[in-house]
């Protein structure tokens, strides 16, 4: 990695990706390297780097966009129920989510949004086991 802003948006982009996996710094960029390879994985940490800076949008906001997009990309399943676990630990409540959703069926449609749905609702659950387990 280079030195200066690189290094810093390179920092910047691993730390998201550790807090969103559940990994060290050091963990999270090995998990990208092992999985997708070192030039993607380069790549998109760089892009997280940039896009998860907290200077305008808070966390929580990102996260709400990014499951707005994911939902109304569709296909896309894993990763929206991966933001969905970021956004309930960056402060969205299950209304806040659920009624995400329900907007988006209006404008991407209901079989897009029924599936967003049931992504969000899944997690919702094993969130409520998991801290009821705590």
């Amino acid at each position: 990695m280079s030195d200066g802003d690189g290094r810093d948006r390179w920092e910047r982009g691993v730390g998201a990706y550790a807090s969103q996996l559940g990994l060290s710094p050091d963990e999270a960029a090995a998990w990208f390297r092992e999985r997708y390879g070192e030039r993607f994985a380069e790549e998109a940490i760089n892009a997280a780097g940039g896009a998860w800076v907290d200077d305008v949008l808070s966390p929580r906001d990102r996260s709400l966009v990014v499951v707005a997009t994911l939902a109304t990309l569709g296909g896309a399943e894993d990763r929206l129920r991966t933001h969905v676990r970021w956004a309930l630990e960056h402060g969205s409540s299950r209304a806040e989510l659920e009624a995400l959703v329900a907007l988006l069926a209006v404008y991407v449609g209901y079989p897009r949004a029924s599936v967003a749905m049931e992504v969000v609702r899944e997690e919702l659950a094993h969130n409520l086991h998991r801290d009821d387990a705590a």
